[in-house]
């Protein structure tokens, strides 16, 4: 399908790719990844024209259409289902060509065509996608100018998907989508017939979907068959095999050119002298082996406060007197919560994250916490509010007067903004760096509370990981809203879903959420069709529906307290290592002997509760399965 060749690049005297090589089969599924900035995004611009490269060749398969998502988002009075079908260029074409042609022969060669491409069926095609990316009947009606820019933006992704092309690239398509849009995404993306040349972030969409990898590091392509768990098992052997090579061929160089210096001037030697000087000139260089750069992410702790630190009791919120967007709210957050604030767009998640940060007060019910309580809240029009003429260090500077520029600093490199990139202007920091000094921002007073609104749209794979590491790490309470099923798995351990004007605990897990969205959405197009259930039907699935609550909800108690054991843990062996160390130390011996006891049974003290809570570790891990 698809044959890049020997391929080189350069912007601005930068070199994105050097010779870089891969061929890509018809009708694979191939992740493209790659640290921020290393020129995934531009190469598929390659691909599709839009840049000229400076050396070498791609080459598409005879004949093959190439989609991308336009960046320019659709507008007009145009309704995104004509939109969507006007993507079809050639069945419009042909049915406009019906309308106006009166050659027999040529009208029934249109219409043969038409039969062939199923254009009967494309609005019926059109109407699916849209409704898997979040527009009703209605919606689907509506003029384009009505809609925001990821609305717009959502239209144009459904008309290059409807296009159906033989190469589909896409650049991040889960980024601004919910999570329940993006379990249809994925769903249609694994079946779908095409070539796929996938960019993103999102482990769980490149697991789900793609079969092959293909890494851009150091200005070259490198393939990995399989998905991305895979090639982060491969790339470390791989990284390992290089790195013994490199060791073993260093130690070769140093022994020969021992040797050399030892014995070139000593007449007996110089002829073997000599002939380990020509084989070390003659030796291929290997490079050293770059480790992959450690990302920094590291929320300072707060003190601890009692529970709750908030609670909700049959509270509604809103913007217009009289109209809540949500009601009969009754949740409570404590300091050891990870929650994932589940819902479709528009069902009010950051309109309760704004009640929970003080924002708006409740129009009815109560929302109650100490007024000790500090909140950190994250959300992407903060990071773009940052003023460009100012350095990373000057914004911190701004949220933290009186702090000395060594605590500033030393805040920053929390999060990976070390010396360096502190003093860079916010309009020359990347979408991943403005995220992090984001991330320094609101942490910089130890909230009680985070709560982060698609926290992820801009940072890497690595950048991903180091905040599942530092939410875990974190001894306060967590509310996430994210599309990132991986962050989710990994760090929540209770779901709250926002749907029909209110929001409520769900119980179970994200699996268990994922089967329920996707089979509302099956249950809907049903009804679309005018199918109904049969009575037994119901009754089968109301009764699979209790036993599987019950389930959820024993799973969701085990999870629970599991994530609490391994929090006491940690704390635990903290503890343990403060006595240690003062156990260790030469000159507790040379004090009153009552001290070494006293440390002796905190130590036999600390063993035996760490025997416990492991033990309640190990039961809940068990009974979770």
């Amino acid at each position: 399908m698809l044959h890049i060749n020997d391929l080189t690049y350069r912007i601005g005297g930068r070199v994105l790719l050097d010779g870089a090589t891969v061929a890509i089969p018809r009708g694979h599924k191939i992740g493209l990844i790659g640290r921020n900035g290393a020129g995934k995004s531009t190469l598929l611009r390659l691909i599709t024209g839009e840049l000229e490269a400076d050396s070498g060749s791609i080459n598409l398969r005879n004949g093959a259409r190439v989609g991308t998502v336009a960046q320019q988002t659709p507008e007009g009075s145009q309704s995104p289902r004509d939109f969507v079908l006007a993507a079809d260029v050639e069945r419009t074409a042909l049915l406009a060509e019906a309308e106006e042609t009166t050659d027999p022969n040529r009208i029934a060669e249109v219409h043969t065509r038409l039969a062939d491409i199923g254009a009967e069926t494309a609005p019926a095609r059109a109407a699916a996608i849209l409704a898997g990316l979040g527009f009703d009947e209605e919606a689907q009606t509506r003029p384009l100018d009505t809609y925001s820019g990821g609305w717009r933006m959502r239209v144009a992704l459904a008309a290059t998907l409807f296009s159906a092309p033989d190469l589909l690239l896409l650049d991040e398509p889960s980024n601004h989508l919910d999570l329940e849009t993006r379990l249809w995404l994925e769903n249609h993306l694994v079946s779908y017939q095409g070539t796929i040349v996938l960019v993103s972030h999102d482990r769980n969409l490149l697991n789900t979907i793609v079969d092959t990898i293909v890494h851009l590091d150091d200005c070259k392509l490198t393939v990995y068959r399989g998905d991305y768990d895979w090639f982060e098992k491969e790339r470390r052997e791989r990284l390992a095999l290089r790195a013994a090579e490199f060791a073993k061929q260093l130690e070769q160089r140093r022994h020969m050119q021992a040797f050399v210096d030892r014995f070139r001037y000593k007449a007996s030697k110089a002829r073997q002298a000599q002939s380990r000087l020509k084989a070390l000139e003659r030796m291929d260089e290997l490079p050293p082996v770059r480790p992959d750069h450690e990302v920094a992410f590291d929320f300072p702790n707060p003190d601890q406060m009692a529970p709750p630190l908030i609670a909700l009791d049959n509270a509604s919120v809103g913007y217009a007197p009289g109209q809540p967007i949500l009601a009969r709210l009754g949740l409570t957050l404590d300091m050891d919560d990870r929650i994932a604030l589940l819902g479709e767009n528009g069902n009010g998640k950051t309109t309760l994250l704004r009640l929970l940060t003080g924002d708006l007060k409740p129009m009815s019910g109560s929302v109650r916490h100490s007024s000790k309580m500090r909140v950190g809240y994250f959300a992407q029009e903060q990071a773009d509010a940052f003023d460009p003429t100012r350095t990373a260090k000057e914004e911190l500077a701004l949220r933290m007067p009186g702090a000395t520029e060594t605590k500033i600093r030393s805040h920053l490199g929390r999060f990976g903004l070390t010396q360096e990139r502190a003093d860079v202007k916010v309009a020359s920091l990347s979408g991943g760096e403005k995220a992090k000094l984001l991330f320094a921002c609101i942490t910089r007073d130890a909230p009680h509370v985070l709560l982060l609104d698609e926290p992820t749209n801009h940072l890497d794979i690595d950048s991903r990981q180091a905040l599942v590491g530092a939410i875990s790490a974190y001894q306060g309470a967590v509310i996430l809203v994210t599309h990132d099923l991986h962050l989710v798995e990994l760090c929540a351990d209770r779901l709250w879903v926002a749907r029909n004007g209110t929001c409520q605990a769900f119980d179970g897990d994200i699996d268990d959420y994922r089967k329920t969205v996707l089979e509302s959405r099956r249950a809907a197009r049903r009804r679309d069709k005018g199918e109904r259930p049969s009575g037994d039907n119901k009754k089968d699935r109301r009764d699979a529906r209790r036993a599987s609550a019950s389930a959820r909800t024993a799973r969701a108690s085990q999870r629970k307290a599991a994530a609490a054991a391994e929090r006491r843990l940690e704390t635990l062996g903290k503890e343990k290592a403060v006595v240690e160390a003062k156990l260790a130390d030469p000159a507790l011996y040379r004090g009153p002997p009552f001290e070494i006891t006293m440390l002796n049974k905190q130590l036999a003290d600390l063993d035996r509760k760490i025997s416990a809570v492991e033990a309640e570790w190990l039961a809940a891990e068990e009974a979770i399965g």
